[in-house]
């Protein structure tokens, strides 16, 4: 981002109406540019939200900005050497004698302990993105620029350890240092002129590449659910039909290896919970035999649904989506083939198209690189691992599903169903921001949250927070319902409520809502209803019980419910916490 591009943004009108997303600025320098263009990301990620960027401060004083950071929704915090002992930095005439570089060392050791420290306290209700020393250490040793020399090592050292230990704490978020040595090469950062007329260090592109990165671990891009590959020239080299099951290839003998790493890269995808389908125009039979050899990297075990047939691909991406019983936005499709993306766009324009530039293998690395962007989480939870089993089981058991024929009582009856209710809003379970910011189809009113407006909202006293997991015969959900809100003397207030879609049609909403009655002993739940083109389902649910279908905030009575409510027949366990 160019900074006239950064001030044009700041110069429009910002939404009045909405809650500000507040951010505190923390560094040892004067802010300058960092915080116009960080302003302005945020503007761009948060678009429709009021953003407030907090950065005061002393100069050079670091450690204590750090414990003064204000009361906002993230902190970004921007550090550098010079914060860790001033005669790291340019401005400081404090002695590189080599006799003091021991005195260095020990001091970095003890201000990166109290910076943890206090990073640590800061992150308990919120989340903060921390940028580590970016800038190049200046020649404070005494060996020559190409040797590095034990000093340089054990600052280095001291900083991966801090590195370490503040990426274990859950709420910590740290800008990757490869990714920014991509973006901003080393000899383009440090701007010695601005940081010693204004205290400013940074050249403009990299003031630019840091803050787009805070801003990206501060309000992070929802991932991607689904993958669909083609085959020919794409999972594999060669085209199946013209030289049979043997002759496709992935390998470095066959000089296909690129074939093979875009192989694994999708096994990982897949164990971590990412769904992977394919789309081929080949004969499902042959399909069927390729995906039989026992030397394939991303066994066929990975994959779901297959289709492998003469019809146009766009028919089999709509199968795969509603398969899935996903958003098309949240869904890419990789081809080797322009014109087959071309029409898969033509008729999914949300789903993502991407080439596979299968003669370039600097290309397909890139590839790699922009696809684990778009399906990449800071954790994985134990629903990413068993989302791929529960959805092959879907169509089986959508045959005899309640909505679907008339056996319904009977199914859920044997269906021997358990939902564990957790009522616990600390430790903040991360599963439940993630489904209220991924869930669109059964979603009260479509609001999102930040980590830090989520955790701000747990920690008033009045919040009722109700996780569910669920599990039948058939196997685990895991996490798959939240709702949350405010208790009153009188009734329940819903602001938040979601339910993954592969809970459907097993009665959940209705236990759910019912042990919010039993549980809080009120007559009321009124719940924040706000209608958005995806969230039929919860419309329909909230009008079968109210008798009318709602178009705003309404009221739901205990009497109401027990007249219109499905029987369940779950057994209910409360999760143990500690």
């Amino acid at each position: 981002m160019k900074l006239i591009e950064a001030l044009n943004i700041l110069r429009e009108e910002q939404p009045q109406d909405t809650q500000a997303f507040r951010l505190s600025l923390v560094c040892g320098f004067t802010p300058l540019h960092l915080a116009t263009f960080l302003n302005a990301q945020l503007r761009l990620l948060l678009s429709g939200r009021r953003v407030e960027l907090l950065s005061a401060g002393l100069y050079g004083d670091f450690l204590g900005n750090l414990e003064k950071a204000g009361e906002s929704e993230a902190d970004a915090i921007v550090m550098e050497w010079g914060d860790l002992d001033s005669r790291l930095g340019i401005r400081g005439l404090g002695s590189w004698a080599p006799k003091n570089l021991d005195d260095v060392i020990r001091n970095v050791r003890a201000q990166a302990s109290k910076v943890r420290q206090a990073i640590e306290a800061n992150s308990a209700n919120k989340c903060v993105a921390v940028s580590l020393p970016t800038l190049p250490l200046p020649p404070v040793s005494f060996a020559p620029g190409w040797q590095a020399s034990a000093f340089d090592l054990e600052l280095r050292a001291c900083i991966s350890s801090l590195a370490l230990e503040l990426a274990r704490v859950a709420n910590v978020r740290i800008i990757n240092p490869e990714r920014l040595d991509r973006l901003s090469p080393l000899s383009e950062r440090l701007d010695i002129k601005s940081e010693l007329v204004s205290g400013f260090p940074y050249k403009l592109p990299h003031a630019s590449t840091v803050a787009e990165l805070l801003s990206r671990l501060v309000v992070p891009a929802t991932p991607k659910k689904g993958l669909i590959t083609d085959l020919d020239d794409t999972l594999w080299d060669g085209i199946l039909g013209e030289v049979g099951t043997q002759g496709i290839s992935w390998d470095l003998d066959h000089h296909s290896h690129m074939h093979g790493a875009y192989q694994r890269l999708l096994h990982a995808f897949a164990e971590a919970g990412v769904l992977i389908g394919v789309a081929s125009k080949n004969d499902s039979a042959e399909v069927a035999k390729a995906l039989e050899r026992q030397d394939l990297i991303l066994p066929a075990s990975a994959l779901f649904p297959v289709e492998a047939h003469w019809h146009p691909k766009s028919e089999s991406v709509s199968r795969i989506i509603k398969a899935w019983n996903v958003g098309a936005d949240s869904v890419v499709f990789i081809d080797d083939s322009p014109m087959e993306l071309a029409e898969v766009k033509a008729v999914h324009p949300e789903v993502e198209c991407i080439l596979f530039p299968k003669d370039d293998p600097r290309e397909i690395d890139d590839l790699f690189r922009g696809l684990r962007d778009l399906f990449g989480k800071s954790a994985l939870s134990e629903e990413d691992a068993i989302r791929r089993e529960s959805l092959r089981r879907a169509p089986a058991e959508t045959l005899t599903d309640a909505n679907h024929n008339g056996g319904g009582e009977e199914f859920l009856r044997q269906a021997d169903a358990e939902l564990t209710l957790s009522f616990s809003k600390d430790p903040v379970d991360p599963r439940a921001l993630e489904l209220i910011n991924k869930t669109n189809q059964f979603n009260l009113n479509g609001k999102r949250h930040t980590e830090s407006s989520w955790q701000h909202l747990l920690c008033e006293p009045d919040t009722i927070l109700l996780v569910a997991a669920y599990r039948d015969k058939y196997g685990p959900l895991g996490k798959i319902a939240v709702l949350a809100g405010r208790k009153t003397k009188a009734k329940i207030q819903i602001d938040t409520w979601v339910m993954s879609c592969r809970a459907f049609s097993r009665r959940v909403e209705h236990r759910c809502i019912e042990e919010l009655f039993d549980r809080f002993d009120v007559k009321e739940i009124e719940f924040d209803f706000q209608s958005t083109p995806k969230n039929g389902p919860v419309r329909e649910f909230l009008a079968a019980m109210l008798g009318e279908t709602p178009t705003g905030r309404c009221f739901l009575s205990r009497d109401q419910f027990s007249r219109h409510a499905g029987r369940t027949f779950h057994r209910v366990l409360e999760a143990s916490h500690g």
